[in-house]
């Protein structure tokens, strides 16, 4: 759970196992940190281990003056998945890492990897899961008492956020600086990436001596770039009249001084293009040395500007999460970790009649249209294909219609907490708390997919198992943001409710959110996969 921790294997097995950092820290309680971290970034070469030393700079998860007794923390770590969380997000700088590491978590845990475009041989009691361009994901465990025509149950979330992007030609020069041309992804708090120390992450396409090409995952750690502000000498009246920078022209970050060759490849003309004429060739070459490559072997780049400062808890009691990304990678955990731990044990699919699925997508901040977004019929192929191979024939369309009819999906997507500053942002009788449970979303304009029906079976869950949960509807005065729940509720008509974990600076490059709800988001979503069809027997409608 410290800064720089223990990070993961991203692919197959076998791979050696070393000790979480959560173990580490409670050898280690009054120190900032363990005195060694291991930084894996070459997925294709699991045997690549880089060990170095972490500075001296205290440990973001609790200060030296007020450290948690060390039993205090071994007790809550046998309970909860925060510092799992932690290390999760500290990991998935992107959604290709987010993937990569839930394929390896799947792996670990004794889930079988599928492949599209590769027949299937699916049994009751099995474990699955294949991945979509290495950004979106869907796992599933069949129940040993499954029949044709039973039910999914679902839970969907999507693994992308809003960030900065390199441009497909990124290299640029002003003033005597190396800059670094960027396009939005989303709707972001652009002003939040401003004064933040920078890096990038994401995948490159690789040129193999056979002439084969290779993807590969790439995670720059330390600070690379930075969107330096204007200072105030030269910008009296920015307190008064508000930042607003323009941002095509004004959130381009600095790489470097200019130096005299450093322009030598964009002078280089050739008939064959590479990423040497578009991208600087000071950032190319950091990129190869961290993939162990020349710079002429990459071909292809696709790389997020990521904030380097880890994940941590904050607050006086540490009962914060600080850190980017949580939405969605939150809900992402917690849902994994959820069907993970429902079915571990053998006896934990002895009774299930149903399949317990998680669907993580791309795209969702843009749209969700696209060919790994939650529009493509991505996950309802893969039910239609399960259906298939347990029925051992192509099931007919009353079969695969009595399954959706029987299904039921939770769409999981951070939710709007409550602002102790902006109080009157939200319905004065639906203002969610942080540490107070999921947060039922619901919109009479369909712009969340939850209905009373699909609102009270969701809670029925959280009332058999004492958990929490809160409603929230946005102001008439308002305009609603959507989620991927009515997007798959309306793909072949699948009962659907929205939920999501309270959150505070959504679309910062910083957010918060309570650590008490994270446990809770995961209790209840385990306990959704663990008695929701004994629920939903109870309630006929129609």
């Amino acid at each position: 759970m410290a800064a720089n921790a223990i990070a993961r294997f991203h692919f197959l097995q076998p791979y050696p196992v070393f000790p979480k950092p959560s173990v580490l820290l409670s050898k280690f309680p009054h120190s900032s940190s363990p005195p060694f971290s291991i930084n894996v970034h070459n997925i294709n070469n699991p045997c690549r281990i880089h060990f170095r030393k972490f500075s001296s700079v205290t440990s973001p998860l609790c200060s030296t003056s007020g450290s948690i007794p060390e039993s205090a923390e071994t007790s809550e770590s046998s309970t909860s998945i925060v510092g799992d969380l932690l290390d999760y997000l500290n990991e998935s700088w992107t959604q290709f890492h987010a993937t990569a590491e839930a394929k390896r978590q799947l792996i670990a845990a004794g889930f079988h990897l599928l492949k599209e475009n590769e027949k299937w041989d699916l049994q009751p009691g099995g474990r699955y899961f294949f991945t979509r361009n290495m950004s979106s994901l869907v796992a599933f465990a069949i129940g040993k008492k499954y029949s044709i025509g039973n039910g999914f149950h679902v839970i969907a979330a999507h693994t992308d956020s809003p960030c900065l992007k390199l441009k497909p030609k990124s290299a640029s020069t002003k003033s005597g600086y190396l800059m670094v041309n960027v396009q939005l992804y989303g709707g972001g708090l652009w002003h939040t990436w401003f004064d933040r120390d920078l890096s990038v992450a994401g995948r490159v396409i690789l040129r193999a001596d056979d002439g084969s090409f290779l993807h590969r995952l790439v995670k720059i750690t330390r600070p690379l770039l930075r969107v330096p502000t204007l200072a105030i000498h030269l910008n009296r009246t920015v307190n008064q009249d508000g930042f607003k920078p323009n941002l095509e022209t004004q959130l381009i970050p600095l790489l470097a001084t200019k130096t005299e060759n450093a322009t030598a490849d964009s002078t280089e003309k050739n008939n064959v293009s590479s990423s040497k004429d578009v991208h600087h060739q000071l950032l190319l070459q950091i990129l190869s040395d961290e993939l162990s490559c020349k710079i002429d072997d990459i071909v292809s780049v696709e790389l997020n500007l990521c904030d380097t400062q880890p994940s941590c808890l904050g607050g006086a009691n540490n009962e914060f999460i600080f850190s980017g990304r949580l939405d969605n990678l939150a809900s992402s955990f917690c849902g994994l970790r959820a069907l993970v731990d429902s079915c571990t044990l053998p006896e934990d699919l002895s009774n299930e009649h149903a399949i317990r699925m998680i669907a993580l997508f791309d795209n969702e901040e843009v749209g969700s249209d696209s060919y790994q977004g939650a529009g493509a019929p991505t996950m309802f192929e893969a039910m239609r294909r399960i259906t298939d191979c347990l029925s051992h024939q192509s099931a007919g369309e009353s079969d695969f219609a009595r399954a959706i009819r029987h299904s039921f999906l939770v769409s999981a997507d951070m939710a709007h907490g409550v602002h102790p500053n902006f109080v009157d942002k939200h319905e004065e009788h639906h203002r969610p708390e942080l540490q107070k449970g999921l947060v039922i979303k619901h919109n009479a304009n369909q712009r969340y997919a939850t209905s009373g029906v699909t609102s009270f079976l969701f809670k029925e869950v959280a009332r058999l198992h004492s958990l929490p949960t809160q409603d929230f509807v946005v102001r008439n005065d308002m305009g609603c943001g959507s989620t991927i729940g009515p997007i798959l509720a309306s793909g072949v008509g699948i009962r659907t409710v929205d939920c999501g974990i309270a959150q505070l600076s959504m679309h910062s490059v910083r957010e918060i959110c309570g650590k008490e709800d994270i446990d809770i988001a995961y209790k209840h979503f385990k306990a959704f996969y663990q008695t929701f069809s004994s629920i939903d027997r109870k309630l006929i409608v129609d």
